[in-house]
């Protein structure tokens, strides 16, 4: 596995009110980079978090040499913290998950034999969602409306746990701020051609903390943020190819 993570590799996390996982997010991840590759770092966007998260990553910061911190002074939303984090990310690969340890960071391993020549990005997906009842509803409805909606390609639009080219940002710009980054992401990942990988990995009960995305205060919001999307992504684009032709 050592070869495919020549360039190294990042690995970074979204933070928001993580103070109770966080820690172990980073400790497992070193631990498990250290045996993929002799060039790694791993960077946590603290996305304007108001809990004890960003003391602890301060005090992590000062035992692990790898650790780089990001602060957000405000909150930016999940797709802000994933720009932050790719445009901060300085190795080849880009592993990224998020810092509710809702899935395992040493499941990596997973992920790394698939990136082989010809493959851009690997994306996982859940072997079982371990979510309360209307999550996991709202989670395959929304998996369903959006691969039908954007044509995705991907068994799991809504898995966060992916490896990535570094590469491939050269041909893809990302504007989202909120969630729905991830439909944007791979619907752009897609169009500019790119070859994806699927591995099943474990998902686990959320132990600390309440979801950023799927409830449903923010259900409305989520709608309205993938319709403009859509309108992005499909209409306007459609539109212009048809004027180009």
């Amino acid at each position: 596995m050592r070869a495919a993570c020549e360039g190294g590799m990042t690995a970074f996390f979204p933070c928001y009110n993580d103070a109770g996982t966080i820690a172990t997010m980073v400790i497992l991840t070193d631990i498990t980079l250290r045996t993929l590759t002799d060039d790694y770092e791993i960077i946590v966007i603290d996305d304007g978090s108001r809990d004890a998260s960003r003391r602890i990553l301060q005090e992590l910061e000062r035992r692990y040499d790898r650790l780089r911190l990001v602060f957000h002074e405000k909150n930016n939303g999940y797709g802000g913290a994933l720009r932050s984090g790719f445009t901060a990310a300085t190795k080849e690969l880009i592993f990224y998950t998020d810092g509710d340890a809702q899935y395992d960071p040493q499941e990596v391993k997973l992920l790394v034999p698939q990136m082989k020549d010809g493959i851009d990005w690997v994306n996982g997906y859940k072997i079982g969602r371990s979510d309360p009842v209307h999550r996991r509803i709202i989670g395959t409805i929304y998996n369903h409306i959006v691969k039908l909606a954007f044509g995705l390609r991907l068994r799991d639009v809504d898995c966060d746990f992916r490896l990535i080219r570094k590469s491939v940002f050269d041909q893809v710009t990302l504007d989202s701020d909120s969630g729905v980054i991830c439909v944007e992401m791979i619907k752009k990942f897609q169009s500019a051609g790119c070859v994806a990988a699927e591995v099943p990995v474990h998902h686990y009960h959320r132990a600390y903390g309440t979801s950023q995305f799927f409830n449903f205060r923010r259900l409305l919001q989520v709608g309205v943020d993938l319709l403009r999307l859509w309108w992005k992504l499909i209409i306007k684009k459609g539109n212009y190819s048809a004027l180009c032709r």
